[in-house]
């Protein structure tokens, strides 16, 4: 295993950061991003009226249902819907953004749990966001592990940052990799895309100056040797850094590092960052 910061020229490697953190930072602040949450909903067989959102929101074993008012309209997928609309079964992790005006109506399911999350694009958290605090890139935090994969996947349940909440992922293997000489290891989830992983972890910066409960690095699909490139210096908040509206994973236990990793984002000014 290689654990040597990759070598790149620094200009180059700020600047291809900067664009990372640019992108970061637009995905949270699009006017339906998780800054223009106004609301986490849960929902029940009882028919609910929320501030947020029109009709009336049911679930059970079709699914979730919305019964609009008369005049009140939502559009999913292009379709303009009247009176009663079933959204069906959904998936976990899954769901469907309704649109209602400028808002954008989140139908989901999480931790088992059907919810409704509206997104409206003038929210206050959204309309003050300023951008987050980041550590400069260093490349010394981009080093060179290896993924090995367990034999089956293993389902590893862990918390929420929403309270009694959980998930469950099939983790594929764990990634290898060093630090400053001290061999580390991380349980890895499957990312968004084919091959992709995501390792959810802590360290000993978390609740000092980055937030507490978890950040996530997100890596490429490993090559056919099992090599991984890990660039600390793009460890990204989740959503539930800046609201206590997301209900976002926290690291199984084992992904807790006993090292400062003094790299990537920071404590949000919204919980007290500077």
């Amino acid at each position: 295993m290689t654990t040597e910061a990759t070598t790149t020229d620094p200009q180059a490697f700020t600047e291809d950061w900067l664009d990372w953190q640019r992108a970061q930072e637009a995905r949270l602040a699009d006017p339906h991003g998780f800054l223009a949450i106004t609301g986490l909903h849960f929902l029940d067989e009882r028919p609910q009226r929320f501030p947020d959102a029109p009709g009336a929101w049911r679930t059970g074993p079709d699914g979730v249902v919305v019964t609009l008012d008369e005049g009140e309209e939502l559009l999913v997928d292009g379709t303009p819907v009247h009176g009663e609309h079933n959204f069906g079964v959904l998936p976990e992790r899954g769901g469907v953004d309704a649109v209602w005006k400028d808002a954008v109506i989140e139908v989901a399911k999480r931790g088992g749990n059907d919810v409704v999350r509206p997104r409206h694009p003038d929210a206050p958290l959204r309309t003050a966001f300023t951008g987050t605090p980041a550590y400069a890139p260093d490349p010394r935090w981009a080093v060179t592990g290896r993924y090995v994969p367990f034999e089956q996947p293993r389902p590893t349940t862990v918390g929420a940052a929403v309270e009694g909440l959980e998930h469950v992922y099939d983790a594929p293997g764990r990634v290898e990799f060093e630090l400053d000489g001290r061999p580390l290891s991380l349980t890895a989830f499957p990312g968004h895309g084919e091959g992709r992983l995501i390792l959810l972890f802590t360290d000993a910066t978390s609740g000092v100056t980055t937030y507490a409960a978890n950040r996530v690095l997100s890596l490429d699909p490993p090559a056919a040797d099992g090599t991984v490139r890990l660039d600390f210096n793009r460890a990204a908040n989740l959503p539930c850094a800046y609201t206590d509206l997301a209900t976002c994973p926290l690291p199984p236990a084992e992904n807790r590092l006993p090292v400062a990793v003094e790299a990537g984002q920071k404590l949000p000014r919204e919980r007290g960052g500077s």
